[in-house]
């Protein structure tokens, strides 16, 4: 898979820096403000996640183009201590952080496409797709 580009998630800097590739990135594809706003948003708990739980990791970017649709694909990967129970952060309120438990259920509803494949000890990765309608 080619991505265009990725920033790497080391310091808490480096979260505000995904964020933004992303924003300019679905500038550049079309995307309105309000979308824009929704893919930063998800950007940002995705760096979030990784910067607390596994401390380093990478923000992947890549424009979706298949001549009907336009998009933005993200992956979030790291290798991390993983997830024991992807079903459980799931759930809408759970939290580890002491946080409003909006993550990755927040992401889910902001994007069009969710996938997370995590494993114990080897770290975490999550595919998030927003179509240009």
């Amino acid at each position: 898979m080619q991505f265009q580009s990725f920033i790497p998630i080391k310091k808490e800097w480096d979260i505000v820096a995904a964020r933004q590739q992303g924003r300019d990135m679905s500038k550049q594809i079309g995307f309105g403000s309000v979308d824009q706003a929704r893919i930063a948003t998800a950007i940002s708990e995705l760096a979030r996640n990784i910067y607390l739980y596994a401390e380093q990791g990478k923000i992947c970017f890549e424009i979706l183009d298949d001549m009907e649709h336009k998009g933005i694909k993200i992956i979030a990967k790291d290798d991390g201590p993983g997830i024991p129970d992807v079903g459980k952060v799931m759930e809408d309120g759970y939290t580890t952080s002491g946080g409003l438990g909006a993550g990755l259920p927040g992401i889910k509803r902001l994007m069009d496409y969710f996938d997370i494949v995590s494993e114990e000890g080897k770290g975490t990765e999550v595919t998030v797709q927003k179509w240009l309608r």
